[in-house]
């Protein structure tokens, strides 16, 4: 009963689920208004730079939802749910994400985003793709994920000093024709808008992902489809919500940064974690899934060297190839 109180949300008629679905997506776009204030406010008067924010605070607490889903799945026994979730929030996150995103306004990318964190990104990528090799994930792979995490977290802290003066001459480039004053907030009223964001994203998020899924559920799709397609994009609304919201305000670092530090959390944080508690063996995450979202992740990394953006046209590639993976899921389940 407990466990049902904490972690479900699920409506009892289908009319309702539907209603909460709705609801859900609501809390979640005004969650990300919130959030991206307060880390951008978080940003300015600590001076870290924006990226940085993105990379930990903001991409931590926008992958808290893939978190709970992949965990309690583990713990429930249907971890092709679990690691469906995270690979296919992964590729949610690189292709729509960024696209929509790019689509909504062109982002600028640091020369150290694109040298080192998009590449550590990849490499997480490849290094779960290796692991589930045997079709699972067992702890001595965990492990190993829960390592490459704490090394990612420490260099991506020893390198903000150095990114901050980059980060500042690139954001007063992207604002020319804007006003680049932005109202500065104190940082305890920081503080509460990216508490209050976060909090607001998670449930909404849940609220979400409860109820999609059981209506997916009801129409008989199996655990690993529902990971990789409606659990996948109702988790990552979060991390879809903050990165339009700060690209739409010409947040650059924390529309990008999001998704780079959600993709590394969610491989080598989140799945580390469940490993270690919840040894997984899966079935119906494929060799072909796993390559997309290695695959993702190597054309943001190709897209983000043309002059250090990302284009509207080249958003409208990513959106293009996430539709043309959604496409062939939903052939393979047919």
């Amino acid at each position: 009963m407990l466990n049902q109180l904490l972690f479900s949300f699920v409506a009892p008629q289908i009319c309702l689920q539907v209603l909460l679905t709705i609801v859900g997506i609501i809390v979640v776009l005004w969650g990300a208004d919130r959030l991206t204030d307060g880390a951008v406010g978080l940003a300015e008067r600590m001076g870290v730079p924006q990226i940085v924010i993105g990379l930990t605070i903001v991409a931590m607490g926008t992958s808290m939802p893939e978190f709970f889903v992949s965990f309690m799945s583990a713990i429930n026994g249907t971890p092709d749910l679990a690691v469906g979730n995270v690979v296919g929030s992964n590729i949610f996150n690189a292709l729509l994400i960024v696209g929509v995103a790019a689509m909504v306004s062109p982002i600028a990318i640091l020369h150290d985003t694109v040298r080192k964190d998009i590449p550590f990104a990849i490499i997480a990528s490849v290094v779960l793709m290796i692991l589930c090799n045997d079709s699972g994930v067992n702890r001595l792979d965990a492990l190993i994920m829960l390592m490459m995490f704490i090394f990612y977290i420490i260099t991506t802290l020893r390198g903000a000093k150095q990114e901050k003066t980059e980060e500042s001459s690139l954001d007063s480039s992207t604002q020319s024709g804007k006003d680049s004053k932005k109202k500065q907030v104190g940082v305890g009223k920081a503080l509460l808008l990216t508490v209050v964001g976060l909090v607001s994203l998670i449930l909404g998020s849940n609220v979400f992902v409860d109820n999609v899924s059981a209506i997916a559920a009801t129409l008989g799709m199996s655990d690993a489809l529902i990971g990789l397609t409606i659990v996948a994009m109702g988790t990552s609304l979060p991390e879809l919500a903050t990165s339009v919201v700060a690209a739409r305000r010409g947040d650059s670092g924390i529309a990008i940064g999001n998704v780079i530090g959600s993709n590394v959390f969610n491989i080598l944080m989140i799945l580390g974690i469940t490993g270690l508690i919840a040894p997984m063996q899966i079935s119906g995450i494929t060799f072909v899934d796993l390559s997309v979202m290695v695959l993702s992740m190597v054309l943001i990394w190709l897209v983000s060297f043309t002059r250090y953006r990302i284009e509207r046209w080249e958003g409208l590639v990513l959106v293009t190839a996430f539709a043309s993976y959604l496409s062939y899921l939903i052939v393979q389940a047919v």
